[in-house]
């Protein structure tokens, strides 16, 4: 059977006698006949090749596959009131854009890409999801998601027809709290060895290049805290617990919101980010203006 054949008021009346434990009862439910709803009970079964009830005593049960087709059953009836709802909210409300953000990425950063889309001329309702790359990935290849920022590219998963949008490149600063800059900027690099020091976990794309900036320095630095968020490994380091890398450019907001100083420049290391989306004829808007805002707010 071709799903395009699949008749689902016939689908409804079942899953209203299964619903309601009675053909007699879907029947005043839904102000039709007990012979309407028998005759296009039957004409389901027909069509899947399956019975779906069978009689017990008085009453009906669902067989083996009346129990598999009420659960698919449950699903679309229940993504039928959400597309209701949805489109009933799309006469007064803002357009909808949904972002994820991969746990690397900065979180000044992603407010920087994001901030202009909720004003005017765009002026969207913004949800924004955290996760794991992966499963924002997975999320964006289904269309529950919009678009994607990420601190790497989506090209090793090409055959999910994501297409990554470069936004910047910048250099990474170690950064610290007043008292560890008193301590280390002065005869940096070579200050730093020993001292204690907050990296992203391993795994993360920028933690290679660190890790190699020591060893090409002969520097051993104390690892006290590994971390997958950005955001909890900057709060750590406010917090005094060790020096911390982040972009160089963003060192007016480190400072403002981490009271963090740069203690010196990792030379040669640097980031990347991403807005990775699937390629649509027909793209929202405001991808292409959080595109544009990366390339010219955030320079190499």
């Amino acid at each position: 059977m071709h799903p395009a054949d699949l008749n689902f008021r016939h689908l409804m009346y079942f899953w209203m006698v299964a619903k309601e434990g009675s053909i007699t009862r879907a029947a005043q439910r839904l102000g039709l006949s007990v012979q309407t709803i028998s005759t296009q009970l039957g004409q389901l079964e027909r069509q899947l090749g399956y019975a779906l009830l069978a009689p017990q005593g008085r009453s009906l049960t669902l067989t083996d596959a009346g129990r598999t087709t009420l659960g698919y059953a449950e699903q679309i009836f229940h993504l039928g009131a959400e597309l209701r709802r949805g489109l009933a909210e799309t006469r007064t409300a803002r357009p909808h854009l949904t972002v994820g953000v991969t746990d690397g990425v900065p979180k000044l950063l992603a407010f920087r890409l994001l901030a202009d889309v909720v004003r005017a001329p765009l002026s969207v309702r913004l949800e924004c999801r955290e996760g794991d790359f992966d499963n924002l990935l997975g999320e964006l290849a289904v269309n529950r998601l919009d678009l994607v920022i990420a601190d790497r590219s989506a090209s090793q998963l090409a055959n999910l027809k994501l297409h990554s949008h470069l936004l910047a490149t910048q250099g990474i600063d170690l950064y610290g709290t007043e008292d560890f800059h008193r301590v280390y900027a002065a005869g940096f690099p070579g200050s730093i060895n020993g001292a204690p020091i907050l990296l992203p976990i391993r795994g993360d794309p920028l933690r290679p290049a660190i890790d190699a900036w020591f060893e090409a320095r002969d520097l051993r630095p104390e690892v006290v805290g590994e971390f997958s968020d950005s955001a909890l490994l900057k709060t750590f380091g406010r917090a005094g617990v060790g020096l911390f890398p982040a972009p160089a450019g963003m060192s007016e907001e480190i400072a403002a919101q981490y009271r963090a100083r740069p203690i010196g420049k990792l030379q040669g290391v640097s980031e990347t980010w991403y807005a990775i989306s699937t390629q649509r004829r027909i793209q929202h808007p405001a991808i292409s203006a959080i595109v544009a805002a990366g390339q010219s707010s955030l320079p190499t």
